[in-house]
């Protein structure tokens, strides 16, 4: 479907979340196709890396119902905003999203990598290729339109391995990004 919607002529593209479940050659095309669109675009996204290559505006939420754009990416923000308030207990309905900047990797004072943060960024490619293998093989399953009546029961579980499959490489891949990130900051 995105890919569609790039494909046609228009001016202005909404997108909610569109870099979850794209492996990282796609997510590179998706960054090229979006530098080169000649409209708007707004995106909403949790992926801070992909905003910090792709946005030339952020809004954020400020709190009490405040919204305040920032020129820039999300690194942007955080070095215009500085350091953010603690939002405001009192007022806040219970389960409302809480503003987590503050608790930010990207903020932490890091003078090196740990031996444990170098090991995983060096192996998190590895698992990422397994899951996605693994991810293949429980579709290739679940692509059988019979499978449900003939191994209900075989379908379940493939089902299961698959979402399990999909969360963990979303971790990995939230993992790596982190420490890529953390890698560049301290220019190793």
């Amino acid at each position: 479907m995105l890919a569609v919607a790039l494909a046609r002529p228009s001016n202005l593209m909404v997108l909610d979340e569109p870099t979850n479940d794209l492996d990282l050659e796609t997510l590179d095309l998706l960054q090229e196709m979006l530098g080169e669109y000649q409209g708007t675009v707004l995106l909403v996204s949790h992926d801070r890396d992909f905003l910090d290559r792709v946005v030339t505006s952020t809004i954020a939420f400020e709190g009490d119902g405040r919204w305040v754009e920032y020129a820039g990416g999300y690194s942007d923000m955080l070095a215009q905003r500085g350091v953010p308030e603690a939002p405001r207990a009192e007022g806040r309905r219970s389960g409302a999203p809480v503003n987590k900047v503050a608790a930010s990797p990207t903020k932490t004072a890091v003078r090196k990598m740990s031996f444990k943060d170098r090991h995983a960024l060096e192996t998190l490619p590895g698992e990422m290729e397994a899951l996605q293998k693994e991810m293949a093989r429980h579709q290739a399953v679940l692509d059988d339109p019979a499978v449900f009546t003939r191994d209900p029961k075989r379908f379940d579980q493939a089902l299961a391995g698959l979402a399990k499959a999909q969360s963990a490489l979303q971790s990995a891949e939230q993992r790596w990004l982190e420490l890529e990130m953390m890698r560049e900051a301290l220019g190793a």
